[in-house]
């Protein structure tokens, strides 16, 4: 058993197939947590009653709509939970980091996994700053484009590991 561990007895395709069976059963636990400890908080009917709730509402200064919940202060518990899976997703990640280099994965894996660490954890930093302290409507837009901005960010990191690769 330990001898397939090896990180030299392993081929790329194995370590890869090793990779997506930790992450996916790990991302499953984590949404079964999740949902756990929300359990008394009726996560599922919070959810069905926060898309029942979207409504198109105008963009400040942009003049044209999209969907935004009536009410998204109404939606906390929601947002708790999508921090909670958030933050399990990146600490996640960084295990997978770790491992990838443990087991000296290609580079572009590495990068590939620290764009998803620094998206998840932008994630879940943008819910608690903007999400859990919802007060008006347009403060969803900012939620919004702050998930653009971190998803460019989350690309320029992997643009840099991959660079620095070279």
């Amino acid at each position: 058993m330990m001898h397939t561990l090896n990180p030299q007895a392993l081929t790329d395709k194995k370590k890869e197939n090793l990779f997506s069976a930790i992450y996916i059963g790990s991302v499953f636990i984590i949404i079964a947590l999740v949902y756990y400890i929300h359990i008394s908080d009726n996560l599922l009917d919070g959810l069905i009653n926060f898309f029942t709730s979207l409504t198109l509402a105008p963009v400040p200064s942009i003049g044209i709509s999209l969907p935004a919940p009536v009410n998204p202060a109404a939606h906390m518990n929601l947002y708790t939970a999508a921090f909670q899976l958030s933050i399990g997703i990146g600490i996640l990640e960084i295990v997978i980091l770790m491992l990838r280099v443990g087991l000296h994965s290609p580079v572009s894996r590495k990068a590939e996994t620290i764009e998803n660490i620094v998206f998840w954890l932008g994630a879940s930093y943008l819910i608690t700053t903007y999400l859990m302290n919802m007060t008006i409507q347009s403060e969803w837009f900012v939620f919004w484009a702050g998930i653009i901005l971190i998803f460019g960010l989350a690309l320029v990191a992997r643009a840099f590991v991959l660079l620095a690769k070279r």
